[in-house]
């Protein structure tokens, strides 16, 4: 067989499935034409058989695209966080203008912080009744009586301190000399008669005992040496006979020379007293500074140091107590300037120039006073 009859039997018939034709019908593996092996997979398009210069026949196939694999999907940018954002920014801000950016810096990572840590500051209102000069009232107003001495020379009213819960309880002498008889009354209305246990004229102190009386409630002494120009103070007594009136200021000046009457005939008693009744005058006179006020001591005065205050004392007051915001007594009030020139108590009024003797002289004298005072 010459090579032109081999190439027309065994030429390539595209009819016939691949492995027919050009391959050994005895089931052997080589090839009995020059056909290669078909490709292991089907060509996604066939073209005619391709011969090289070199006598090789070759398929010739379109290219496959090649295998779409799926792929993970790209990771998704989130958008930053406004805080991050802010730091950025404020990182650029800070470059130029300095380390005041950084304490933003520090309050925009610290939000979830601060969110758990706030906290409050609990506010006082002083105006309330469960704080200042309401809290104040309250607490020692029971504590507070009026004093009604009667003279020959008619009735002066007055103020006193409940200190024993027997009914011991601390006013001025000028409030009590020279009385025949003494009525107190208490916060809740009730009334006791009164006798003199001791008085010293020499510091303007009396005390009394109210008669029949158990359970009171007592006030709370407190220690003047500590008081402070500026502090604030509580007054409560019985100016032009009301009863368990409240006025409220500050410590003017500590130390002031007071000078008072010590005589203890009643006509003397009745024009320091205060200013209810037939003969009082509504004035308690005076000395300070030289000056005399409210009228004249007399020949027989008395020289004490005084709290000098700011909260309104007025005919009544002598005897009552100045108190700090502690609900603590630091004075007895003893003085007070009026501008009123006239008998008449109705004209009276303080100017703001007041007088307490300290609690501490009181505290010093009250040994002395219950073995009678320093008058016996």
């Amino acid at each position: 067989m010459n090579e032109s009859t081999h190439r027309s039997s065994s030429a390539y018939d595209p009819q016939q499935p691949y492995g027919s034709g050009g391959y050994d019908s005895s089931g052997g593996t080589a090839p009995v034409g020059t056909y290669p092996a078909p490709p292991a997979y089907e060509p996604a398009q066939v073209a005619q058989p391709v011969t090289t210069p070199e006598g090789l026949t070759v398929w010739q196939t379109a290219p496959q695209a090649p295998p779409v694999t799926e792929e993970a999907p790209a990771p998704t940018s989130h958008k930053a966080r406004r805080p991050i954002a802010l730091i950025a920014a404020v990182a650029l801000v800070s470059a130029l203008i300095g380390g005041g950016a950084a304490a933003l810096i520090g309050r925009a990572t610290t939000n979830a912080t601060a969110a758990t840590t706030t906290t409050t500051t609990k506010v006082i209102n002083a105006s309330s009744s469960s704080s200042g000069v309401a809290a104040v009232a309250k607490a020692v107003s029971p504590s507070i009586v009026e004093i009604s001495a009667t003279s020959s020379s008619g009735e002066a009213t007055g103020s006193g301190v409940i200190i024993t819960s027997d009914g011991e309880i601390i006013t001025n002498n000028h409030v009590i000399s020279g009385a025949t008889s003494i009525k107190v009354t208490f916060s809740d209305g009730k009334t006791a008669t009164a006798t003199v246990v001791g008085t010293d004229k020499n510091k303007d102190l009396a005390l009394i005992k109210a008669e029949n009386v158990s359970g009171l409630t007592t006030a709370t002494l407190g220690d003047s040496s500590s008081v402070a120009v500026g502090d604030e103070v509580v007054a409560i007594g019985s100016p032009e006979g009301l009863t368990g009136t409240v006025t409220s200021g500050i410590i003017s000046a500590l130390n002031r020379d007071v000078t008072v009457s010590t005589e203890d005939d009643s006509s003397s008693s009745q024009s320091q007293g205060q200013g209810q009744g037939q003969s009082g005058s509504g004035q308690w006179p005076f000395s300070f500074g030289g000056e005399q006020y409210n009228g004249s001591t007399g020949s027989s005065t008395t020289t004490y140091k005084a709290l000098q205050t700011d909260a309104s004392l007025n005919p009544g007051n002598s005897g009552g107590a100045l108190i700090n915001m502690n609900g603590e007594i630091i004075g007895i009030n003893s003085a007070m300037y009026s501008a009123a020139s006239s008998s008449s108590s109705s004209s009276a009024g303080s100017v703001g120039l007041g007088f307490a003797i300290p609690i501490n002289t009181v505290k010093a004298d009250l040994a002395t006073l219950r073995k009678g005072g320093s008058d016996s």
